[in-house]
């Protein structure tokens, strides 16, 4: 037998395998038993899909029938969530001297941890909440903590101010391209 025709029938070979394994015998299980199962098993079987649809993450529960289905918009088109470039990026210029715990762009929330800022002598915390994706100050929620408990509504007036401020320069700097 020549190098070749061993290579050739090599891959018939494992192409014949392939296929076999995509078909499978019949339309079930080849190794599993002809015998129906019980009622109790059915159920238990029906019970058993239905607690992994509940411990599936949202939007992970679908069947999807095959792979082009991927590819499909399934969302609702009236439910989008917007977040303003400019006040998510001023928000964490002007709040940089702070650790951040978590940031989620697509709701358009920053949890920090406390922190001094420069110069100051007592450590903050905020949460900044941006929920419209205009340039706008009814966009933008902000809530300041100290360790003992609330912040002035004139501190806070004047770090949303601050975050307003470096929005509006972050815009006109884009204008100027």
């Amino acid at each position: 037998m020549t190098f070749h025709s061993f290579v050739r029938v090599t891959i018939l070979s494992v192409a014949a395998l392939s296929l076999g394994a995509c078909g499978g015998i019949g339309s079930g299980n080849p190794f599993r038993s002809s015998a129906q199962p019980t009622a109790e098993q059915e159920q238990a079987r029906q019970e058993n899909i239905e607690r992994q649809r509940a411990n599936t993450p949202l939007g992970m529960g679908e069947k999807r029938e095959t792979i082009w289905d991927l590819f499909t918009q399934r969302d609702d088109p009236n439910t989008t969530v917007e977040v303003n470039k400019y006040l998510w990026k001023a928000s964490l210029e002007v709040l940089n001297f702070l650790p951040i715990q978590s940031v989620d762009p697509f709701s358009g929330v920053i949890v920090t941890g406390y922190g001094t800022p420069p110069g100051g002598g007592r450590a903050y915390r905020a949460t900044v909440y941006i929920q419209d994706p205009a340039l706008d100050a009814r966009s933008l929620k902000l809530a300041l903590a100290t360790r003992g408990g609330a912040v002035s509504p004139d501190t806070v007036r004047a770090v949303e101010d601050a975050i307003l401020t470096r929005a509006r320069q972050l815009r006109i700097q884009d204008s100027k391209l």
